[in-house]
């Protein structure tokens, strides 16, 4: 299995030839000299090349050299399960267990007769220490600030998303085992499991990345682990408009709205930046503000001194002990919260935060899945009609068209970039349909031979409904912003 290095004698073969060689030239008849040889022809290069043996590629060295690896990985870490006191990690320092991880495999690789390289023996001690301390293959990833996605296709293929474009790493588990023993590692630390009887699970890692995994027999080919990383850098607003998010007018705007406490639906799909742009507009709000905060997943960092943070809970593995967003969202109705956020409205609780944003608590936000405005509309409808309750459809939309002010439309171009490529207001009822003028828009306008695509921002040349509003509240806006771009 490993390589071992040994000295094999083969000197004694060569007498024993020499021996029989000249018992047959004593025994065989004398012959008269041979006639000379015809001169030989010129080998053909061509003949040669065929004949002679197929050199390894590069790419299959590589494959041999990381199988080597491998190998040599798994049994030193055996070795370290073994030798190593597990109760002490938590205490000890980096740099004391890595020294340790270090010691006991120098020692393992001269028992079992293994030569490494420098490069080679730094590699394998990293991998090692990521192994009995983090994730695994999946640590250098994590700790990969361009990366911010991660998904896991089996052992043997693993995507990571780069500027919102999906690549292939050369980065693999040894095999389903070890990538099962890497998700139990995670759920565990949460309480959770995960096997046949349950064959998935969402978690939070410790840095605040959400987790969700799926494994055999449910995933066909190999476990399915996605990995949305948490964003350690606040972004602002000023951060987004320079990223190309979006205009100083639509930022202008988006300030006096929060501000002036309407209240906000961030639309988009997945990975669109709904949440980058929820943590973006928060920033807007006054400091004096008491704010609660209800998610699934704890992601939100908002900026001010006052606030409230809730995520709810699964059901144990006995089925008990679940926490809902709707259980927090009624709790947090209770706590005195001049604001709720709610980091995404899915299901049920979108009848409660409706009713918050109707009974005093403007200037509430959430985030829902949705293509566009319209689209967004039609899926609080169809949550309000899967949550059981019976209400007639234009009561519905009544309750929606009074809660909800604005809609702001984030969405993933080809190109990977992210656009907010709409911001529209809700302006009440005509008869039972929810009106609605939209009020900036990103406009493609091609596509470079790079891929990327060209375009600007511009306002639709409607005034907004709210512009009374901020006036009133101190946000007196241009009158030219709201003017479209010239040639548009």
């Amino acid at each position: 299995m490993f390589a071992r290095y040994s000295k094999k004698t083969t000197e004694t073969a060569k007498p024993v030839k020499a021996e029989a060689t000249a018992e047959a030239a004593a025994a065989a008849p004398a012959k008269a000299p041979p006639k000379a040889a015809p001169k030989a022809a010129a080998p053909n290069p061509k003949q040669a090349a065929r004949q002679a043996p197929a050199a390894p590629s590069p790419a299959d060295k590589e494959r041999k050299r990381k199988e080597r690896i491998g190998e040599i990985k798994v049994e030193l870490h055996k070795r370290l399960l073994d030798n190593l006191n597990l109760a002490a990690l938590e205490h000890a320092s980096e740099a004391d267990l890595r020294q340790e991880i270090a010691a006991i495999s120098a020692e393992a690789l001269e028992e079992l007769s293994i030569v490494l390289n420098k490069d080679e023996r730094t590699t394998l001690i990293k991998d090692l220490y990521n192994e009995v301390t983090g994730l695994g293959p999946l640590e250098a990833l994590l700790q990969d600030d361009s990366v911010n996605d991660i998904l896991v296709n089996g052992p043997q293929q693993i995507f990571v998303e780069r500027a919102g474009k999906l690549q292939l790493t050369d980065i693999t588990f040894k095999d389903e085992r070890h990538l099962l023993r890497i998700i139990d590692k995670i759920v565990s630390a949460v309480g959770r499991r995960v096997d046949e009887s349950n064959p998935y699970v969402d978690a939070r890692l410790s840095d605040g990345s959400r987790f969700n995994a799926m494994v055999p027999p449910i995933a066909v080919d190999g476990s399915l682990v996605s990995i949305r990383k948490f964003k350690k850098d606040k972004l602002g607003i000023r951060d987004l408009v320079g990223f190309g998010a979006f205009s100083e007018d639509m930022a202008m705007y988006l300030e006096a709205a929060v501000a002036c406490r309407l209240n906000v639906i961030v639309s988009g799909g997945t990975g669109s930046g709904k949440t980058t742009t929820l943590n973006a507009l928060s920033s807007f709000i006054d400091d004096s503000e008491r704010i609660l905060t209800i998610e699934d997943t704890a992601e939100l960092q908002l900026q001010q001194t006052h606030v409230g943070r809730m995520e709810s809970r699964p059901a144990n593995v006995e089925g008990k002990g679940a926490v809902t967003q709707r259980d927090c969202l009624r709790n947090a109705l209770r706590m005195r919260p001049d604001r709720i956020i709610v980091g995404e409205t899915r299901g049920e609780e979108v009848i409660d935060m409706l009713q918050a944003m109707n009974t005093g608590h403007d200037g509430s936000m959430t985030t829902i899945h949705a293509n566009s405005a319209r689209d967004g509309v039609s899926r609080l409808e169809n949550m309000i009609a899967m949550a059981g309750i019976e209400m007639p459809l234009k009561a519905v939309r009544s309750q929606i068209a009074s809660a909800v002010n604005l809609i702001v439309q984030a969405s993933r171009l080809q190109d990977g970039s992210r656009r907010m490529v709409s911001i529209t207001e809700i302006t009440g009822m005509e008869g039972e349909v929810i009106s609605m003028q939209e009020i900036f828009r990103y406009q493609r306008l091609g596509l470079e031979p790079n891929g990327k695509i060209i375009g600007q921002f511009t306002a639709t040349g409607v005034r907004s409904h709210y512009s009374e509003r901020f006036r009133q509240w101190g946000y007196d806006l241009p009158p030219q912003i709201f003017e479209p771009s010239v040639g548009l």
